[in-house]
């Protein structure tokens, strides 16, 4: 089946100012939080409730961390939906549901692999200290395994990885990084297997980094001019950093796709609004993660997003709209309308 991803980013190419845009779920939490990552849910409550998780607060009475079943299940949920373009997640979780189960081989859904998982995404553990620490470049997949090129019977192959980059204003440390990167795209230009780069703002920056925006714009700028086509990344992945920053990575290169990062939980209009105000300065992909595993009810708010970046709904109709929705699952929002309206971030 031809992927939406594909077909989207063929129209991008042909003409920048076309509407489509890109939705990823990111479900490869378990590449950074451990057994939390699937997100905590109460259990007098439905599923489909959780409660927001606070990585440092313990489990309350009644609370339980989803299991790695249940995860899965909501993937094949959200695949079956077929409202997102993208479904990245571990090579664990594609191994099992990708690779051996197929659920992507009839599916305009695309699966994408956490390709790297530098060390200022280990957060396993309410102490740990990782990420306080300069991000170490380190890689524990292995490209072929995560493939499929080592399953027999596989019915498709998984050619797709979101590769991370983060630098920290140390030329020692930063070299370490874009050599690993280096060596990723040499290994995956080999096996035709395709990726999009994520740059997170520095994490413990050796020096003062006093423009955090515009050193990430220059960062990707400089790194990207000594890439050939060939081993170019699909699309970019970078937090928001408001209109100015956007439009100015946006105009540099307008061959460039460039997406979002979700960030934090926040309110449901701080999700809605982003999507839309990203869109609107030259974004043309999103990547929410805690955005729509936190949800009361990840169908449903995916469904709202769609609508948003499809441009047929604005984000406070929205916010109200998706209310009306948990009033009719008889789900109980996790914040009153009159909050979930406001911006938290």
């Amino acid at each position: 089946m031809q992927k939406s991803l594909d077909s989207k980013l063929a129209r991008i190419a042909a003409d920048s100012s076309c509407g489509d845009f890109i939705l990823a779920d990111a479900k490869d939490a378990d590449m950074a939080y451990g057994v939390s990552a699937p997100g905590r849910v109460g259990e007098s409550l439905r599923d489909s409730n959780p409660r927001p998780p606070r990585r440092t607060r313990p489990l309350k009475a009644g609370e339980r961390y989803r299991t790695t079943q249940e995860f899965r299940d909501q993937i094949r949920e959200i695949v079956s939906q077929q409202l997102v373009d993208i479904m990245l997640m571990s090579v664990s979780t594609s191994d099992a549901l990708a690779i051996h189960e197929g659920i992507f081989d009839h599916s305009p859904v695309t699966p994408a692999i956490r390709a790297n998982d530098t060390t200022d995404i280990w957060l396993a553990g309410s102490k740990a200290a990782y990420g306080s620490q300069p991000s170490l470049p380190f890689r524990s997949a292995i490209l072929k395994e995560a493939a499929g090129d080592f399953v027999v019977h596989r019915k498709s192959r998984v050619n797709l990885g979101l590769y991370s980059v983060t630098l920290n204003n140390d030329s020692a440390l930063d070299r370490a990084t874009l050599q690993g990167y280096r060596d990723f795209r040499e290994e995956a230009h080999h096996i035709d297997f395709r990726h999009f780069l994520e740059v997170f703002t520095p994490n413990a920056p050796s020096n003062k980094v006093d423009d955090v925006p515009r050193f990430v714009n220059d960062s990707i700028a400089r790194l990207l001019a000594g890439v050939g086509s060939r081993t170019r990344p699909l699309f970019l992945k970078m937090p928001y950093f408001g209109p100015a920053a956007l439009e100015q990575l946006v105009a540099y290169d307008s061959s460039l796709v460039v997406g979002i990062l979700g960030g934090s939980s926040g309110t449901t209009f701080d999700g809605f609004n982003m999507l839309c105000e990203a869109k609107k300065y030259g974004a043309r992909a999103a990547l929410f993660g805690r955005k729509i595993n936190n949800a009361e009810h990840q169908l449903s708010f995916i469904t709202h997003l769609r609508a948003l970046a499809d441009g047929n709904i604005e984000p406070v109709e929205a916010v109200r709209s998706y209310h009306s929705e948990l009033a009719k699952l008889e789900i109980r929002p996790h914040r009153p309308l009159a909050e979930d309206l406001k911006r938290s971030q």
